[in-house]
């Protein structure tokens, strides 16, 4: 059995990975999976900035729009779906590319993680749901501060699975994220892109102006109405914020630079996981040499594969 070349391209949010993806896959006879955690999730578009068709330019994309948003998907199922599509992808002749922000999903694929399975209590489980998300975050903090750097306080569901695993087991829940070897039936490519912080954080702020600009009020406004304000998808950035807005509790103003700080503060989370926890070609991002370097890259690994 042949083993299968992934090249993966990683990076913070808004640093350029949609574009760059699109011309490796012409480039290279590619199809393209997206390792968001959020773009897998239907009416779920503007704020989580989903690459629209005419982005995808005849490119075929896969993981997106594939679950309603009260369904959560899990990084266990991620993991499942990916390497599905690795196989079918690889099979037809072409090149599976995974293009993502979410570090656990990607990194599940090339690694066999257990993802705490050591049973549930359900009772706890319940006590915790009662909380709010910035006590459980803390409780987390204390209890294992390596979990909290990686796990955003609006996740509330993966918070209290952490926080539960500890309970169950006495161990901090990192450590039963820990991979394994890696799984020799891929050969990945880590691509990152980069951008100076100064850049970076320019690029997000003027993302979630174009974000208000192209209706996230509206969008945000409809799952509010739908009373899904709890449900773990919409738990992610640009949308919890809108509802304090929606209730009455912030200016709109305050709620677009809510929105920008938390993007900035999850940007920096990502670069931190990134550079820790994997093996990343780094290629400085916005210039006129990013895509020849990328594709230089990617020609060379080919050519060893």
């Amino acid at each position: 059995m042949s083993i299968i070349p992934v090249i993966v391209i990683v990076g913070p949010t808004a640093v350029g990975k949609t574009s760059l993806s699109i011309e490796l896959a012409k480039k290279f006879n590619g199809e393209i999976i997206s390792g968001d955690s959020m773009q897998v999730y239907r009416g779920l578009d503007i704020g989580t900035a989903k690459i629209t068709t005419e982005e995808m330019d005849g490119i075929t994309h896969y993981l997106i729009d594939v679950t309603e948003a009260a369904e959560p998907f899990t990084a266990a199922k991620f993991q499942t779906e990916t390497r599905l599509l690795l196989e079918s992808i690889h099979n037809r002749g072409k090149l599976p590319i995974i293009v993502g922000g979410t570090g656990l999903y990607i990194q599940s694929v090339f690694y066999d993680y257990d993802f705490g399975k050591s049973g549930e209590d359900k009772v706890y489980r319940a006590e915790l749901d009662q909380l709010d998300n910035d006590t459980l975050w803390q409780m987390l903090n204390q209890l294992d501060p390596k979990s909290a750097t990686l796990i955003h306080e609006n996740n509330k569901r993966r918070v209290i699975r952490a926080l539960e695993v500890i309970h169950l087991t006495g161990k901090p829940f990192s450590e039963y994220q820990v991979h394994h070897e890696p799984n020799n039936r891929y050969k990945p490519l880590f691509l990152g892109l980069d951008l100076t912080r100064e850049v970076l954080y320019e690029r997000i702020n003027d993302r979630v102006n174009q974000m208000f600009e192209h209706g996230l009020v509206e969008e945000a406004k409809i799952l509010y109405d739908q009373k899904l304000t709890d449900v773990p998808a919409i738990q992610g950035i640009g949308y919890k914020e809108l509802f304090a807005y929606f209730e009455g509790n912030s200016s709109l103003e305050e709620a677009k630079e809510l929105i920008q700080k938390n993007s900035r503060h999850f940007a920096k989370r990502q670069l931190t996981w990134f550079r820790n926890r994997m093996d990343i070609n780094w290629i400085q991002a916005g210039t006129n040499t990013t895509l020849a370097v990328a594709m230089e890259k990617v020609t060379e690994f080919l050519a060893t594969k």
